[in-house]
């Protein structure tokens, strides 16, 4: 079975880390996101990925390229205007004409895909829906299904009174090839708000696969923080894993979960505690302290500055003595001078100074 990767989208939600480098390659846990996403397709034998683009697809084709070296077939489509989710796999059509798998190019699951291409061979529906369970239903759209999992309609933002469940979509579909004659052409189109409560209203079936598996989108900030910690978390609480050489004084304290890249130079007394990542060529020089921090390539960490569960994009220099609290999100190339006081959750934009 092929795989549709929507990817096309400017990453609006995650800046600033995606002012200059496309939401479907920012880092996680130092590889780029799609390398996660194909690997986990290739884990339930799908190897064949066409890449539906849109915004920046340069980089995207630069990073991956043929996807061989992930042992991967990759094709590119590229939108020459936003389509929405239906309209993108529409300009795909040329590629796919046997049921295929569509994934939303932000999503880092444990979703059993076997299973749901088995459960869709078996019932043959028009299409499948992964469905993932949420806390709060009422802000998003819910999908109530029957007791055979067949879906019986689509709620947008119930209201509590009106939550009947909360399953909402997955963003993950097996779709028979014959519904993209449905799928207009060069036409703005979503599978969530067109396609699929059209085909309900026609009567064509359709399966919620439900599934209570690690699921999360990565889109913002906040969520893509928090997939660090998951990841790292769920590989012990000691887990302390060096890329390549990297010069780490013997006086620095590391409590894992921690990920270190190749070229980094972390000084005396300083201290790193997990969940924490730190890109190639990080400095984290004397006295620092950085806790449950994402640090992308070459940040540099100042003496006895403080960094404290925050993502730091690339080149960015963290002066001396300085705070970055919680939640705080800083672009690329980003100086912050001492002195400053910077706010929970604040976003810098990229190449902004500050002191």
């Amino acid at each position: 079975m092929k795989a549709v990767i929507l990817v096309g989208g400017e990453g609006t939600r995650l800046r600033p880390l995606t002012c200059n480098t496309p939401k479907a390659i920012v880092p996680v846990l130092n590889r780029p996101f799609l390398e996660h996403l194909i690997l986990y397709l290739k884990k339930h034998r799908i190897t064949e990925v066409i890449l539906a683009m849109g915004y920046l697809p340069d980089p995207i084709q630069d990073c991956l390229g043929d996807g061989s070296q992930l042992g991967a077939q990759v094709r590119y489509v590229v939108e020459d205007s936003p389509l929405g989710t239906a309209g993108a796999v529409k300009n795909a059509e040329s590629y796919l004409d046997e049921p295929f798998i569509i994934f939303n190019g932000d999503i880092l699951t444990e979703i059993d895909l076997t299973a749901m291409i088995k459960r869709h061979q078996e019932t043959r529906p028009k299409a499948s829906i992964a469905l993932t369970p949420v806390d709060n239903p009422t802000i998003y759209g819910v999908v109530e299904t029957n007791a055979r999992g067949m879906v019986r309609r689509f709620v947008e933002k119930p209201g509590w009174d009106e939550v009947t469940t909360n399953m909402i979509n997955a963003g993950i579909y097996i779709l028979e090839p014959e519904i993209l004659a449905q799928i207009p052409i060069t036409t703005r189109s979503m599978f969530e708000h067109n396609i699929f409560p059209s085909l309900l209203d026609n009567g064509e079936p359709i399966l919620g696969y439900s599934s209570d598996a690690y699921w999360i989108d990565i889109g913002t900030p906040e969520k893509y923080l928090k997939a660090h910690h998951d990841l790292l978390l769920n590989q012990g609480n000691g887990h302390i894993q060096t890329e390549g050489k990297s010069q780490i004084h013997q006086t620095a304290i590391i409590e894992g979960p921690v990920l270190i890249a190749e070229g980094c130079a972390i000084a005396e007394d300083t201290r790193i505690k997990g969940p924490t990542v730190l890109g190639p060529r990080c400095r984290v020089n004397n006295g620092a302290i950085i806790e449950g921090g994402v640090l992308w390539n070459g940040v540099n960490v100042g003496k006895m500055a403080e960094l404290k569960n925050c993502v730091v994009g690339s080149g960015s220099q963290i002066q001396e003595r300085c705070h970055i609290p919680e939640g705080c999100v800083l672009g690329d190339n980003v100086r912050v001078e001492p002195g400053l006081v910077m706010a929970n959750a604040t976003r810098v934009e990229p190449d902004t100074c500050f002191g």
